[in-house]
């Protein structure tokens, strides 16, 4: 390829920061040249680790390298309106990370700001780019399954991979925040991107009473201005490791998507074995390795996607504007599910500092 690499700094060292680097390894148009952690040794591992030749305790300071035009966010979602306001004021393009903010008016502080200093704000949503999903997307809209009224996307494990996820002061909410975004967002795409006109939602604590105040099984029907509808479910309560999958129904047609099992290894061992696949407890016993994870999720697809949206050569399928939509939609299911009852769309959410809060202390609407 005779493009010049993107730079790329990735703000973040932990599990998300890490598919990032390896993600970004794996193209061939964009270079991670940095990494910026505030915790002390943390962005020197994920450096060494991936051959990244600085790191960074401040990214502000990597902000200031005019060899990065964008940087990649994993950080915890409390901070995300400040770093992206912080990067597209240094002119760099920004990678957010799901969910996009913590509330609807930071999403549009974001995106306002990408507008006004010329950059891409794109939206880490992998499910747009995973082959599995986007062949069942390609299907349908050659007509494959008639017209679509049903889309079902569910994502269950048994817990996030880091602390803050459960503090909802840090994370804006529970399994809905951080797993139905997917959900809300792959039905929003799927569907063509249609107006959302309700949604009602149902969530609890059922087995993390202990670790959250947030929830960690969640259900959500949105109906879309089309006539179709979305159902999203995901949980922090299922053991057994990572299950995600998609169901299509039209009326001339269905598919059915599980993104481990049809790409995995079945396998039985008595002592174990090193890894498996994400969220996977234990590798002994019956246990299914998945051949080239990041790839049958999508996420080298789609940092290679945006670095090719920074030379123009492709026009971007994720943006803010989709993390500003699926923000609407947290906090009305969460409305919905504090309020026991279907809630319309557009939302109001001005003057709530958290999605989440709305199921907790449940406002009159």
């Amino acid at each position: 390829m005779s493009e010049k690499l993107v730079g790329i700094g990735i703000i973040g060292s932990q599990f998300e920061a890490d598919i990032h680097a390896a993600s970004i390894s794996m193209g061939r148009l964009g270079k991670a040249l940095a990494v910026a952690s505030p915790t002390p040794g943390h962005a020197d591992e994920l450096a060494q680790r991936y051959g990244i030749e600085r790191a960074y305790t401040d990214y502000n300071e990597m902000l200031k390298d005019p060899r990065i035009e964008m940087v990649t966010v994993a950080a915890p979602n409390y901070l995300h309106c400040e770093i992206a306001l912080d990067a597209v004021s240094a002119g760099k393009h920004v990678v957010m990370e799901k969910p996009m903010a913590m509330t609807v008016a930071e999403c549009d502080l974001m995106n306002q700001a990408a507008d006004r200093n010329g950059v891409h704000l794109f939206y880490a949503e992998e499910l747009y780019f995973t082959p599995k999903y986007c062949k069942a997307k390609e299907m349908a809209d050659q007509g494959a399954f008639g017209d679509v009224y049903l889309v079902k996307q569910s994502e269950m494990h048994f817990g996030p991979h880091a602390d803050w996820f459960w503090d909802v002061e840090r994370s804006g909410g529970g399994v809905f925040m951080d797993m139905g975004c997917h959900g809300l967002a792959f039905c929003y795409w799927f569907l063509g991107r249609p107006a959302p006109v309700g949604i009602t939602a149902l969530m609890g604590t059922y087995v993390h009473g202990d670790k959250t105040t947030g929830e960690d099984h969640s259900f959500a029907i949105v109906e879309f201005a089309n006539g179709a509808i979305g159902h999203v479910e995901d949980s922090w309560a299922r053991r057994g490791g990572m299950d995600d999958r998609i169901e299509v129904y039209g009326d001339g047609g269905v598919t059915y998507g599980n993104l481990h099992m049809g790409n995995a290894l079945p396998t039985y061992s008595e002592s174990g074995y090193g890894y498996a696949v994400e969220k996977a407890p234990s590798t002994q016993g019956w246990s299914y390795p998945v051949y080239e994870e990041l790839w049958n999720y999508g996420f080298p697809q789609e940092m290679e996607h945006f670095a090719r949206c920074v030379r123009g050569i492709e026009e971007p399928q994720a943006t803010g504007q989709d993390g500003r939509v699926v923000q609407e939609l947290l906090y009305a299911g969460y409305q919905s599910a504090g309020s026991g009852r279907r809630v319309e769309l557009p939302f109001d959410a001005s003057g709530v500092a958290k999605p989440i809060d709305l199921w907790r202390s449940p406002r009159d609407i």
